[in-house]
């Protein structure tokens, strides 16, 4: 009995032993600055999920969504233009014609006009001379009375179209005005927050698949989308045009884990308009490296390189954001872990 006792001590003992050492050794690793790296999700550290502040995030919505649909407009004044320019080369097309009808209706009105309706009474020999030589003068004078109107309806619509491509011409001159004033704003929005100077673009390494566009309108643009659609990530909301990226997106290979709508204060996620990716396949990991940076580097290109087909408004990865009128510039006002300075996940959002 006493050798049992003393045996079962002895085992408390050494457990009690391993305990303490067990957490001496952790808070040595701690201390030492080598314990696991935190894995918060996107959003859970306090920020927007988005890395900025909330004056940011409205600053960049605004500038970008601005730079976008001056975009949209400019294309299709080039594209009216366009279209005008062939009006009028038509129009043009036709003018020598006409003018050469009309004037040889003028000197047929000459010619028969020198009889007038004295002339023909006192010449002819009969009445039924004369109504023929009436009857030609009415003929001739309806003629010369379309030929005018042909004339002046070409010169008019000639006119019209002309007007119309000056008009466009303006217009698009109005629209890369508001385009230079929209990429103003959004670096002046990074350079007050400390967060905009130039930044390389993370390598390619691919991403250079070209999604199916999305759904416009006759002019180019697009529609305003609100938050309709199912969630397949989460139990939120997305809108359709998140929906269609998330999609193209899975369909040409990027397969890893995903998140999109967020109860937050700001930012695109609780609009439907917005989803992280993460860089690891199974969630939101550490600081991307190796085959997981890679990742996220081809994935944030595609979306890029397809920024017009999928109606993409910006994109953040690794402490840097793509703006459709900037390019990449660096930001970096997360909360110092992986996942609010973007380097565990490609966050983006679409218009």
């Amino acid at each position: 009995m006493w050798q049992k006792t003393v045996r079962q001590k002895t085992v408390l003992r050494r457990t009690v032993l391993q305990k303490a050492g067990a957490a001496v050794l952790v808070a040595l690793v701690a201390a030492a600055g080598l314990a696991s790296p935190a894995r918060a999700a996107p959003g859970s550290s306090g920020d927007d999920g988005e890395g900025g502040s909330k004056s940011l995030t409205q600053q960049l919505d605004a500038a970008s969504r601005g730079y976008l649909d001056a975009k949209d407009k400019l294309a299709g004044s080039k594209k009216k233009q366009t279209d005008l320019a062939t009006q009028l080369q038509r129009i043009d097309a036709q003018m020598a014609p006409r003018q050469a009808a009309f004037d040889q209706v003028v000197q047929e009105s000459y010619r028969a006009g020198r009889l007038g309706p004295m002339s023909a009474l006192l010449t002819s020999d009969s009445s039924a001379g004369f109504l023929d030589r009436a009857e030609v003068l009415q003929t001739v004078a309806a003629r010369q009375q379309k030929a005018m109107d042909d004339l002046r309806t070409a010169r008019q619509t000639q006119a019209a179209a002309k007007a119309a491509i000056d008009a466009t011409v303006r217009d698009q001159q109005k629209q890369v005005a508001v385009m230079a004033a929209r990429k103003a704003q959004a670096e002046a929005a990074l350079k007050t927050a400390d967060a905009g100077q130039n930044a390389p673009q993370p390598g390619d390494g691919g991403g250079s698949a070209k999604a199916t566009p999305v759904k416009r309108n006759g002019d180019g643009s697009l529609s305003p989308e609100g938050c309709t659609v199912n969630d397949p990530t989460t139990d939120g909301c997305i809108t359709a045009r998140m929906l269609h990226a998330l999609q193209q997106a899975k369909s040409d290979g990027f397969t890893h884990y995903v998140a999109c709508f967020r109860h937050q204060d700001s930012g695109e996620h609780p609009k439907g308009r917005a989803c992280d990716f993460a860089a690891d396949k199974g969630g939101f990991g550490g600081v991307a490296t190796g085959s997981s940076k890679d990742y996220g580097n081809r994935l944030a290109n595609y979306f890029i390189n397809n920024s017009d087909e999928l109606g993409v408004l910006y994109v953040i990865w690794f402490r840097r954001i793509w703006l459709p009128s900037s390019g990449w510039k660096a930001y970096t006002k997360g909360n110092g872990d992986p996942s609010s300075e973007h380097e565990n996940h490609v966050h983006l959002s679409v218009r």
